[in-house]
């Protein structure tokens, strides 16, 4: 069976003020190629479909394209699940109705976790889907009071899961996790303000393949056959040397895969450049014109009057300089990099210290994780 595993789609994302909606539509088309091209029997989203709870109309209305295109032309199956990003609720909406016309649909955690079944020339092939599932969630579906953090929690469904499908036979996992060592990017919403997110990627090892979401760079996670697909496409500066694309999974009989990675390439990319003001406005050939999305890195340090206007006539898609080396009155300004790297719980920290002269304390940062857990959760349900 050849499979398509992608993730962290996106749809309705805004980057620096900016609509990406056109940008996913012109890769999703591409994708689609790529769908007939590979002769996929199956396509795997594995969450963050829309960017938020409450997407915007064009968002959904992309991927109600998308996959009607995948199962009224393709006849492909597609399977997906929520993800942090998405609302659990309104993804897995009239989801025992539509797994009858080949979409495969798990939003909310459940304890009913049977798998859905594929059949191929050599036989039946499992595939269970995991939701994005924080340890407050897990508690309360399955009265296990004493799961209290991502891995406890995580490990605990997925050995749940694995129970369903017979032994020996040939599975595939679906889910929206941090796996302890994997490689993060600024464009990825923390899964928990404090402590740690970590789920250890052994609980896996059990599946022929693991299609994972929510980091945003291609990469292994513990095992060559435990992969996270990456995102659409960029949404940080961050990635800005990052190649996006998707997975496509071969699975033989005997449960084994060989996965090839098939780049995405975008209609505007996300790049940034570095150099000094005059040089960058002169030199093509080291600094050539383009529509790309531009961050650009000054390294002058004295202040440059109308200094977006005229770089924009070379990068018209400017969305932010950086001035690491500008000297105002004697003091070197703190890189905003610094800054934009911290996470929301630190930027309130180093606030408060400004405001008070005085660090958090141990019960203040509780309270502050806590209310913190409780928006995240509100943005989530489409409730904030």
């Amino acid at each position: 069976m050849r499979f398509i595993h992608t993730a962290d789609w996106h749809l309705g994302r805004l980057f620096h003020g900016q609509h990406l909606t056109g940008e996913q539509s012109y890769l999703l088309d591409d994708f689609l190629r790529m769908v007939t091209d590979s002769r996929a029997e199956a396509v795997l989203i594995a969450g963050d479909i829309y960017d938020r709870a409450v997407p915007p109309t064009e968002a959904v209305e992309l991927f109600d394209e998308v996959l009607a295109r995948l199962l009224l032309e393709k006849k492909v199956p597609v399977f997906f699940i929520a993800g942090n990003h998405d609302s659990a609720q309104r993804l897995g909406f009239a989801s025992r109705i539509l797994d009858k016309q080949g979409l495969f649909v798990r939003g909310q955690l459940e304890t009913d976790l049977q798998p859905f079944i594929l059949q191929d020339q050599f036989g039946p092939v499992y595939f269970q889907l995991y939701p994005y599932m924080e340890p407050a969630l897990v508690r309360a579906v399955f009265g296990r009071e004493e799961l209290m953090d991502f891995d406890a929690a995580t490990g605990y469904v997925i050995a749940a899961g694995r129970k369903t499908i017979p032994a020996g036979a040939r599975c595939v996992a679906v889910a929206h996790a941090f796996i302890a060592g994997g490689q993060t990017t600024e464009s990825e919403r923390p899964l928990l303000v404090g402590g740690s997110s970590n789920v250890s990627p052994e609980y896996f090892r059990g599946y022929s393949y693991t299609a994972l979401g929510h980091l945003h760079n291609p990469q292994q996670a513990g095992a060559a056959s435990i992969r996270y697909s990456g995102s659409l496409m960029k949404y940080s500066f961050a990635e800005a040397d990052q190649q996006k694309g998707l997975s496509v999974v071969e699975l033989d009989g005997a449960g084994s895969t060989n996965v090839e990675f098939l780049p995405l390439v975008p209609k505007h990319d996300v790049c940034r450049v570095r150099g000094y003001f005059d040089e960058i406005l002169s030199d093509r050939e080291r600094y050539p014109k383009t529509e790309d999305y531009m961050l650009v890195e000054l390294l002058d340090t004295e202040a440059i009057l109308d200094v977006h206007g005229k770089l924009a006539d070379v990068y018209p898609n400017l969305m932010q300089i950086d001035r690491p080396n500008l000297n105002r009155g004697g003091e070197l300004k703190a890189p905003d990099h610094l800054r934009r790297n911290k996470s929301e719980a630190e930027l309130f920290q180093d606030f408060f210290l400004e405001m008070t002269g005085e660090a958090m304390n141990a019960e203040q940062d509780k309270v502050l994780v806590e209310s913190m857990e409780e928006i995240f959760r509100a943005m989530r349900e489409g409730k904030a």
